[in-house]
C-alpha cells in the first residue's frame, strides 16, 4: 500500500494497493482513492482504440468527515439518479431510472474496519454533470484516522526531489 497526503492540509490525496500475483511478482496498482495517472503520450499514438473521453469516469476523492465518490460525464438531472445501500453484499448501487448507467462499488475502509453499512450516512447531489456521492464516515474511522494524523507528524516529509545532490 502507498498513500499520498498533501503536506499542508493533511488531506489523503492517493492510496493505491500492490499486491504479488501467483508467480510473486508485483501485479498492477489498484487505486482506492485518487484519479488514475494520465497515460503518456507516446503510448497513444501506438493505440488504434482507445476509451471515449465521453464515458463515465468512476474516482474517489475522500474528505476530512466522509467518502467521496466522484462520478464525471453524467449528464441526466439528479431526479433520474438513485444511490441506495445494500446491506447483504455490503456496497452501494447507484442507478438511473432510464437505464442508462448502473454502478456497485464497496467501500474498503468499512470492510476494513469491519463495520455496518448505514443508509442515512449515504447523500448525493448532481452538479456540472458530476454525480457526487457523499458517505459520512463513522467515528470508528474519525479515531483512526486521527491517530494516523498523530504517527504522520512524527514522520518527515519527502522533498519532492528539491534538495541537493551530493556527488563524490
Amino acid at each position: 500500500m502507498a498513500e499520498e497526503y498533501d503536506v499542508t492540509t493533511n488531506q489523503l490525496l492517493v492510496r493505491k494497493w500492490r499486491e504479488k500475483t501467483a508467480l510473486g511478482a508485483y501485479g498492477n496498482w489498484q487505486i482506492e482513492v485518487g484519479e488514475l495517472p494520465l497515460p503518456v503520450l507516446a503510448a497513444l499514438d501506438r493505440e488504434l482504440i482507445k476509451e471515449s473521453s465521453a464515458n463515465p469516469v468512476f474516482m474517489r476523492k475522500d474528505t476530512k468527515n466522509s467518502f467521496q465518490w466522484r462520478i464525471r460525464n453524467l449528464p441526466y438531472p439528479k431526479d433520474v439518479y438513485s444511490v441506495t445501500v445494500d446491506k447483504d453484499q455490503r456496497c452501494c448501487v447507484v442507478h438511473t431510472t432510464n437505464k442508462k448507467y448502473y454502478k456497485k462499488f464497496s467501500i474498503p475502509d468499512l470492510d476494513r474496519f469491519q463495520l455496518p453499512l448505514n443508509s442515512n450516512a449515504l447523500s448525493f447531489t448532481h452538479a456540472n454533470n458530476t454525480l457526487i456521492i457523499t458517505y459520512q464516515k463513522p467515528a470508528e474511522i474519525l479515531a483512526a484516522e486521527e491517530e494516523l494524523q498523530k504517527e504522520l507528524k512524527k514522520i518527515k516529509a519527502a522533498n519532492d526531489g528539491d534538495g541537493e545532490c551530493k556527488t563524490q
